[in-house]
């Protein structure tokens, strides 16, 4: 039986972060969602179908096999077969991902995968429905979040530390109404699962939330 860690919560919070930091640790795969959906869209651009064809995605989705693998410590995207590391970065890419993980059908073929990854392998899987819809009956189940303010200036200290020129009271507005987008879409919405421990990353280290989620973990 493959071991599952779930760990949702609102952008910004840490959990990808975090998610490699306790599936390293625990010698779990760390299955990244947002890789996945990114080939996806990679895959519908080589299908040729265009952004706003809502029933080409749709059609189309069900051809692509998507999965993740670690080779010399290294996270591998594999569509149908073919490492696609290199290929799902770009701008192109990222604005299709955008438009087609909205699509039903396309989240519908990704949790399917996703599903059949933790089925196989233990996993540490982070999102906003892993808990409540991809992973019902993970092991240990967590809802990671921080304030707006705290998430506002982590992302603005980010983007100093690259040279980039922002308004920390943009991004604090940005990730309040991102907040408010994901918890109220019609799909898989953002929110606690009933059985999921909380976890408030606002004024704790990124080591102190690895060692809290490892510390629940062998309880199970």
């Amino acid at each position: 039986m493959s071991f599952q860690i779930a760990i949702d919560g609102p952008a910004g919070a840490g959990k990808s972060t975090i998610a490699r930091m306790v599936a390293k640790e625990k010698g779990f795969i760390y299955v990244d969602t947002g890789a996945m959906y990114r080939a996806m869209a990679y895959y519908l651009l080589c299908k040729g179908v265009a952004m706003e064809d809502e029933d080409a995605i749709g059609r189309e989705c069900a051809g692509a096999r998507i999965s993740i693998r670690y080779e010399k410590g290294e996270q591998i995207v594999l569509l149908n077969g073919e490492n696609v590391n290199g290929v799902i970065r770009t701008e192109e890419v990222s604005k299709m991902s955008s438009m087609s993980s909205k699509h039903p059908k396309v989240r519908q073929r990704l949790t399917q995968l996703q599903k059949e990854l933790a089925g196989t392998s233990d996993v540490v899987m982070d999102g906003r429905d892993i808990g409540t819809c991809v992973l019902p009956d993970a092991d240990v189940k967590i809802y990671l979040t921080a304030s707006v303010e705290v998430r506002a200036n982590r992302r603005y200290e980010e983007q100093k530390q690259k040279g980039i020129e922002c308004d920390l009271e943009q991004i604090a507005e940005d990730i309040a109404k991102r907040d408010e987008q994901d918890m109220n879409r019609e799909i898989a919405p953002l929110k606690q699962a009933e059985d999921a421990i909380m976890v408030d990353s606002s004024y704790m280290t990124i080591k102190e939330v690895s060692d809290k989620i490892l510390d629940l973990c062998k309880d199970i």
